[in-house]
């Protein structure tokens, strides 16, 4: 049995030979055919694209301040829903910002921190209490 592709076999391998899907095989390596108005020039490379750094969003710390009216029950459940902080961490918190007069609730990109600030701010507000909430570029 032969091989059906056996007749594209040049006899020279200096000519070359066409594959099925047309493409020049071999054949000659004079540069003169590839160059030139009439014929095709090919450049061989690595394409790079270069990609900007991109910097860091400054980061800002949102604190809560002490104040003698707030319940610490409230500042606990601030904490818990507009932190997100677990009833054990949110004790630690509140526990702080009484003894210290003021805690760290979390660390966030500007927009995160005022949207966090603005809505303790609001809740206190609405329930009538003086809480106040700050941040501060770290």
């Amino acid at each position: 049995m032969t091989n059906p592709l056996l007749h594209l076999l040049p006899d020279r391998l200096d000519q070359g030979f066409v594959t099925p899907l047309g493409k020049l095989v071999g054949g000659p390596k004079d540069d003169d055919t590839r160059k030139g108005d009439g014929g095709n020039s090919f450049e061989t490379g690595t394409v790079t694209k270069t990609r900007p750094k991109t910097k860091r969003p400054n980061l800002y710390k949102v604190m809560l301040l002490n104040d003698d009216y707030t319940p610490m029950e409230f500042v606990v459940l601030v904490l818990q829903d507009v932190f997100n902080k677990s009833r054990e961490d949110a004790m630690r918190i509140m526990l702080h910002v009484h003894q210290k007069g003021v805690g760290e609730c979390g660390v966030y990109p500007y927009e995160v921190a005022e949207t966090k600030v603005t809505r303790v701010m609001d809740t206190a507000r609405k329930n009538q209490h003086p809480l106040q909430c700050v941040m501060e570029k770290q």
